[in-house]
């Protein structure tokens, strides 16, 4: 059969935790035999409707003879999966299934679905398509087809607004449905624009619950649960609060019961604070009374299984059977400052000031840190989510939610590890391009795991996660103060138009400060007033003060204002925040301001001045961003100022280059590497030939310039020959083949007798670095050599990199990365990243490459890499381009059979 899939035994691969459309979870896994008595009792539970429109027919049971025909399956021609959640009992039942049997011969499959009646409007029919699609292309299926009843819309609206070309007719009162199941453009949209809904609706239903439950509340001042409890109560939360202590009648005010069970009302937020040992039980007890979702604030959870008596992915699990998502363990809490809902389910003892800037954070001490700044800068939030280890909730996860939230004008993120970078950066671009997001992470995240985490590392080249941010459009800070240095600029300002800058100052000195600090941190000074007279009255020298910024403010020659402001000869610092603040909300522009020499320990440093909350949904904060030195003023502002210039950009379009239309490349080129690698085991890496390198990059439009090893001078000739003169002559050596100055390229030779000698030459220069191989291969144009290589990373996919070749790449890892799929401006930022990219443009009155040719390369290899994450590693070198084109002299591959990506054509949330 076409395509198809020679496999054994059950895909775990597949299994798979998904949120479905009202925010719960739900797991999601191939069927197995052990399954027919749940699909019995799902078949006995459905209406007479919905079996007839699954079955054409009405059946009141199952047979035997079915049962086994629908759990027996080869996970190959026939699949079938089923999503699950755990009744009151505990039992795990199917809400959902659906599969696909293939017409023998062919590479369509009939694919059909059954979705529980108590479940139906959930969303589960899209999500089991999305997988059987994605399973199917695995398998080598390539067209889905369907007979579907009429009076079914809720089926025939699944096929429809999956986003693929549906093909319909009707015959014998029976609608015929048929449509490729590659993905498209619009499929891909219309999954991510589910998931978006979804996701976000998750972490809305935590922020926002009607009834929160505190288990482990305790009468011991000092105690984590006395803490939630009161500043729950304290917070004055709008909703009902419910204390669960089986030692007490009454704790905080709060009547206490003994378990869940005896609370009337069904609990949305259960706030969990018990020992480790007691947790398992207390999910168990959570789940079978219908709580939506846990903060876990317990510490001291195992990462390992079989460490402890819960590890982190068993507490998962346990609550997403029943369709739980949780919030933590090591979590501190969540906050929500709408005053229609007022929720401190933290360890904070006060509410933030409610305001536009979205916060998360993962470990506790992050967010204890990170949220006492906020208090003490009179920083206005909206949200705070604390993930704790971030075993389920993530980043990714917050984002969905802030996206759509009105209240939150702004994100601030502090990250420690990834669980799935490519969602995030795919979530993090489509977010920027509406509102800003601040990213604080180590200089070693992804490489190395914080306490508690347990997720994939990378093995990219330093510098790789920190260009997929920047391609993702956050704002990166290297640590906590400039992360909320950043996020007090853009509570408080709006965005700047361009990069000039006006500087005004009482100090002629610190004026200078402020111009060095904007040149070094790519602002342009355009306006100096550095003659501000502020002795004498408050008033008086406010009034000069404000004229003074009126008129930097009216100065079309100016996007963007830095005060600075030094005591005046009495050693006071009069507080012109008030005036400073409204003279700058009649404008447009932003500013920022510092103070310098201050020495009452009561004046705040690093904070709001006049700060006030927001008032109405998304609108600014009141107040004018104060900042302990000009530099740090300057630096805040200018990394506002690069984000706006990156929104203003635009991330660009997606560009196919010529004759990548379409799947049949990618189709041809799975079968040549499922082929090559079918004798690979585990993790061996295996390298392409010349020639299989050569078919390969060939289906991808990238030609290989053939090149032939030789032993003696007269198989040098034969092959000089077999090319035609001119020749080149070049070790085989990875580091001395593309090096002129090392004698590892002679280029040029146009006759046999010129060839011999450049071969006895070569042999005796090359004799330090041993005895390398030699080839000869055509002339190319001359240009200038360029290095491009593609990886594929276990956390980040794939991941492709660009330099120019020399000691730029070999001495100053002058590299550029980015992470496919690319659109054009990420292509041309990859390209001219590098220090040395220079030499492509003219440089020294050489002429400029043909960069279009070179963009096309990059995209062409882009699109391979991305496609096939069998190729564990690409690498053309050189890569050469020049006025007339690019070629291509050598190229390295090595395949393996790959892991499974964080992201693909499917919805769902980590597995931990």
């Amino acid at each position: 059969m076409g395509g198809r899939a020679e496999v054994s035994g059950y895909p775990a691969h597949w299994e798979a935790d998904v949120v479905l459309r009202d925010g719960a979870a739900a797991q999601l896994r191939p069927v197995a035999p052990e399954d027919a008595e749940r699909l019995a009792r799902m078949h006995a539970g459905q209406s007479e409707s919905s079996i007839y429109l699954r079955y054409f027919t009405y059946k009141s049971t199952l047979t035997e003879k079915e049962l086994e025909r629908f759990t027996h399956v080869d996970h190959v021609d026939r699949v079938s999966l089923v999503i699950l959640l755990a009744s009151p009992s505990g039992e795990q039942e199917i809400i959902g299934v659906g599969g696909y049997d293939r017409i023998e011969g062919t590479n369509e499959a009939e694919v059909a679905f059954n979705i529980a009646d108590a479940h139906q409007g959930r969303g589960l029919g899209s999500i089991l398509l999305e997988h059987l699609a994605a399973a199917g292309r695995e398998r080598g299926i390539e067209l889905f087809s369907a007979e579907v009843l009429p009076q079914n819309r809720k089926m025939l609206a699944v096929f429809s607004e999956a986003g693929y070309e549906i093909q319909r007719s009707f015959e014998d009162d029976v609608i015929f449905v048929k449509f490729s199941i590659d993905p498209t453009e619009k499929s891909r949209a219309v999954m991510e624009a589910r998931e978006h809904r979804a996701e976000a609706r998750s972490v809305g239903e935590l922020l926002a619950p009607a009834q929160v439950a505190v288990i482990g509340a305790s009468r011991e001042y000092g105690s984590v649960g006395y803490h939630l409890l009161q500043n729950l109560v304290e917070g004055r939360f709008t909703g009902g609060i419910h204390s669960v202590n089986p030692e007490a009648f009454e704790v905080g005010g709060t009547p206490a019961y003994s378990s869940l069970e005896h609370i009337r009302q069904e609990i949305d937020l259960a706030v969990i604070a018990v020992p480790a040992d007691q947790l398992a039980q207390v999910v168990r007890d959570c789940g079978r009374h219908g709580v939506k979702g846990i903060l876990v604030v317990t510490d001291g959870i195992a990462r390992d299984a079989g460490s402890g008596p819960i590890d982190q992915r068993e507490l998962v699990s346990l609550a997403r059977s029943w369709g739980m998502r949780v919030i933590g363990p090591a979590s501190v809490g969540l906050i929500n400052t709408d005053p229609d809902v007022s929720l401190n389910a933290s360890l904070s003892p006060q509410m933030p000031l409610r305001g536009g800037v979205g916060l998360f954070t993962q470990s506790a001490s992050v967010g204890v840190s990170l949220y006492a700044q906020a208090y003490r800068r009179e920083l206005g939030l909206s949200a705070v989510i604390s993930a704790g280890n971030r075993a389920d909730l993530s980043g990714n996860d917050a984002m969905q939610y802030f996206e759509d939230d009105a209240a939150t004008r702004a994100v601030g993120v502090y990250l420690e590890s990834f669980g799935n970078p490519r969602k995030f950066s795919r979530i993090a671009r489509r977010l920027s391009l509406t509102k800003p997001v601040v990213v604080g992470k180590t200089d070693v995240m992804g490489r190395r795991l914080p306490p508690g985490h347990e997720v994939r590392t990378t093995r990219a080249p330093r510098g790789a996660v920190d260009s997929m941010l920047d391609n993702s459009g956050v704002i990166q800070a290297g640590n906590h103060d400039s992360l909320m240095d950043v996020l007090q600029v853009l509570a408080t300002q709006p965005l700047p138009a361009g990069n000039r800058l006006g500087v005004l100052s009482n100090s002629p000195s610190m004026s200078r400060v402020l111009v060095d600090a904007a040149e070094s941190y790519g602002l342009e000074t355009t306006r100096l007033d550095d003659a501000l007279d502020l002795e004498g009255s408050q008033r008086e020298a406010a009034g000069r003060l404000t004229a003074a910024l009126q008129s930097l403010f009216m100065d079309e020659d100016v996007d963007a204002l830095a005060v600075c402001l030094q005591p005046t000869i009495t050693g006071e610092h009069h507080d012109h925040a008030r005036a400073i603040s409204e003279t700058a909300r009649g404008h447009t522009k932003p500013m920022v301001m510092s103070l310098i020499g201050i020495l009452d320990s009561k004046v705040p440093q690093n904070f709001i001045g006049n700060a006030g909350p927001v008032i109405e949904n998304g609108a600014l904060q009141q107040g004018v961003p104060i900042f302990s030195s000009p530099t740090r003023s300057v630096a805040a502002l200018s990394k506002v100022v690069r984000y706006q210039r990156w929104r203003a950009e635009g991330i660009g379009e997606t560009f196919t280059p010529q004759g990548l239309e379409g799947t049949a490349t990618a189709r041809t080129a799975d079968a040549l590497l499922e082929e090559w690698l079918s004798d690979v085991s585990g993790a061996e890496l295996r390298r392409l030939t010349q020639t299989q390198t050569s078919q390969l990059l060939g289906l991808y439009g990238v030609e290989l310039m053939p090149s032939i090893a030789f032993d003696t001078p007269e198989q040098a000739v034969e092959a000089a020959e077999e090319l035609g003169y001119p020749v080149v002559v070049k070790s085989t050596n990875t580091y001395l083949r593309h090096r002129l100055d090392l004698g590892g390229v002679k280029l040029n030779i146009d006759s046999p007798e010129a060839l011999r000698r450049v071969i006895t030459e070569m042999r005796r220069e090359l004799a330090r670095y041993g005895t390398p191989g030699l080839e000869v291969q055509s002339m190319a144009p001359t240009g200038q050599g360029c290095i491009l290589r593609a990886i594929e990373d276990p956390m980040m996919g794939p991941v492709v990199s660009f330099g120019v070749s020399g000691d730029a790449v070999d001495l100053l890892d002058d590299w550029s990365h980015a992470v496919p799929p690319m659109t054009d401006k990420d292509v041309r930022r990859l390209i001219r990243a590098p220090r040395a990219a220079k030499k492509l443009f003219g440089y020294q009155s050489l002429p400029s490459v043909d960069i279009a040719a070179l963009e096309e390369t990059v995209q062409r290899i882009a699109i391979l890499k991305d496609n096939h994450p069998q190729v564990a590693f690409l690498q053309l070198t050189p890569l050469l381009a020049s006025p007339d084109g690019v070629s291509v002299l050598h190229a390295t591959v090595d395949i393996a059979n790959p892991e499974q990506r964080t992201d693909s054509a499917r919805r769902a949330i980590s597995r931990y």
